[in-house]
C-alpha cells in the first residue's frame, strides 16, 4: 500500500492564493485530478493529502504557481496543466525562467509573453540569429510570437519593414475560381497573418501602415528578385514550400534584416514528388553560424486543452509499425516443371 502523508505549503500573499485557486478553484480541482490528491484551504495555508510521491509533485506544483501569481502571472488552464507536466519530468526548476520580459503589447494593452520553456528559448533565437526556423505543431505559438518580435522590432526602429509571407500552396487551378484580382486571391492564405498583426497593431494601425509600405503581406511568390534591407521577414507555413523556393527566399536576405521560418513538418500539402523545404533547410543548415533551428513540443501548446490531446495521439498513431499488407497473386501462377 502506497505510504498517504500530508504537507502544508504557506502562501504570503492571499491575492496570490486566489489566483491559483481560480475561478470556483477550477485549478486546485485540476492539480486534485491530475495528480490523485486532496488539497484544503486553512487561512493562507494549504494542506496537501495523498499518496506520499503525487502530494511532493503537487507541492511544487502550487508552489511553482504561487511564484508565478507573485510575479503578476495570469494562473489558467493551460499554466497549471504545463507547470504539472514539468514536475512530472522533474523540470519543475524552469518555472522561473517562465516570467521573462514582455515581447510586445498588443493595440488593446495586453502583453504578449512566452507561455513555456520551448517558446522563451524560440523568443531567445530570434533575439539572438539573424535566421531562426521554428519547427512545432499547431498551437505552439510559432507564428504568433514571430509576429510580436516583428512589431516589437519595427516599434524599437531596429527594422524599417515587417514583410510576412506563406506559400499559397493551391495556387493554380482552385485560385482561379476565386474571385477578384491576384491579391484577393491569395488573401485567404495570408489571413492568419493579418489576424495576428490586427491583435498586436489594431487594423487603423495596420491599414496606415500597410500604405506607407511598413508592412507587407504578400505570397511567397512575389519575394523572388528582391532584396529586403533593413527588414523583419517571416515565412509561416514553410513546410509548403519547395525545396528551390526555400533558397530563393533565404537569398532574399539584406543588411540588417532578420528572418523567422516557421512551419509543421507533419502537415506538408505538397505533391508526393515534391522534397519539402523545411524538411531540407533543417537538414542542409544545421550548424549553420547565426542560423538557429528550435524545435517546440506538443507541451508547448498553448490552444484548447484538447489540442495537446490531438497531436499526442496523431503522434503515437504514427510511431506504430505500420502492418506489411498480404501479398496479392494475379492468379497466373506458372508451376515449375
Amino acid at each position: 500500500m502506497a505510504k498517504q502523508t500530508e504537507r502544508i505549503v504557506n502562501a504570503d500573499r492571499v491575492d496570490d492564493l486566489i489566483a491559483v485557486f481560480g475561478s470556483f478553484d477550477e485549478n486546485i480541482k485540476r492539480i486534485e485530478q491530475a495528480l490523485n490528491v486532496q488539497v484544503v484551504n486553512r487561512g493562507t495555508d494549504l494542506r496537501v493529502s495523498g499518496d506520499e510521491e503525487m502530494v511532493d509533485k503537487a507541492v511544487r506544483t502550487i508552489e511553482g504557481l504561487l511564484t508565478l501569481a507573485s510575479k503578476g502571472e495570469i494562473i489558467d488552464e493551460q499554466r497549471v496543466r504545463y507547470l504539472i507536466t514539468l514536475v512530472n519530468e522533474g523540470n519543475d526548476q524552469q518555472v522561473a525562467q517562465m516570467t521573462k520580459d514582455v515581447v510586445c503589447i498588443t493595440a488593446k494593452g495586453k502583453p504578449i509573453k512566452a507561455k513555456t520553456v520551448g517558446q522563451q528559448r524560440y523568443m531567445r533565437a530570434i533575439q539572438s540569429n539573424t535566421v531562426t526556423i521554428g519547427v512545432g505543431p499547431a498551437g505552439t505559438g510559432k507564428t504568433y510570437l514571430a509576429v510580436a518580435a516583428a512589431v516589437a522590432a519595427f516599434r524599437e526602429r531596429t527594422v524599417n519593414r515587417i514583410i510576412l509571407t506563406r506559400p499559397a500552396v493551391e495556387a493554380g487551378e482552385r485560385l482561379g475560381f476565386l474571385p477578384g484580382d491576384l491579391q484577393n486571391k491569395v488573401d485567404p492564405y495570408l489571413r492568419p497573418l493579418y489576424d495576428a498583426l490586427y491583435d498586436m497593431l489594431g487594423a487603423e494601425t495596420f491599414q496606415k501602415y500597410q500604405e506607407r509600405g511598413s508592412i507587407e503581406v504578400a505570397p511567397l511568390a512575389y519575394m523572388r528578385g528582391r532584396t529586403l534591407d533593413d527588414s523583419f521577414i517571416i515565412l509561416d507555413e514553410a513546410q509548403n514550400t519547395t525545396r528551390e523556393q526555400m533558397k530563393m527566399f533565404l537569398t532574399r536576405l539584406g543588411f540588417g534584416s532578420k528572418i523567422v521560418i516557421t512551419g509543421d513538418v507533419t502537415q506538408i500539402d505538397l505533391p508526393e514528388d515534391k522534397v519539402s523545404g523545411l524538411k531540407d533547410a533543417i537538414r542542409v543548415l544545421d550548424g549553420v553560424k547565426d542560423i538557429a533551428i528550435c524545435r517546440l513540443t506538443a507541451a508547448d501548446v498553448v490552444r484548447h486543452a484538447l489540442v495537446q490531446e490531438i497531436i499526442n495521439a496523431y503522434e503515437k498513431a504514427n510511431s506504430k509499425p505500420t502492418a506489411k499488407k498480404p501479398q496479392q497473386f494475379s492468379g497466373r501462377y506458372k508451376r515449375k516443371n
